[in-house]
């Protein structure tokens, strides 16, 4: 497979991905209600939803190869700035099921090549 074709397959299916999440944050928001740090000032709902439209934006960023730069770069922002979620996920599922805590605590490596794959996507966009 030729290069840009490769890199437009992983952009588009990184937009696939935020896409999806940021839908599910709609359709399941208490799912995420649950893992939204306290600290943060308003409503977890609140945040459930502008996060869920963050990712939706950020995916159609990544989809319009005149804009995937830029929203490389924001998946790369948002990819870290919804680790605390991720983090407070792990401490709360300290106590659930085997299956339910190696979820919560495989979301925190995971990140990693997230991040790393949307700096890729915006990078070769350049």
């Amino acid at each position: 497979m030729e290069p840009n074709r490769s890199r437009t397959r992983s952009a588009l299916a990184l937009a696939a991905l935020l896409g999806l999440a940021g839908a599910t944050h709609f359709r399941r928001p208490k799912y995420y209600d649950a893992i939204v740090p306290r600290a943060l000032p308003g409503t977890p709902r609140q945040w459930t939803y502008a996060s869920g439209a963050a990712e939706l934006g950020v995916a159609l960023a990544v989809a319009v190869p005149r804009t995937r730069r830029l929203g490389g770069l924001a998946a790369t922002a948002l990819f870290i700035a919804v680790f605390p979620a991720n983090v407070k996920m792990a401490l709360d599922f300290r106590q659930k099921s085997p299956k339910a805590r190696a979820l919560a605590y495989g979301r925190l490596p995971l990140q990693i090549p997230l991040v790393a794959w949307a700096w890729k996507v915006a990078e070769a966009a350049r």
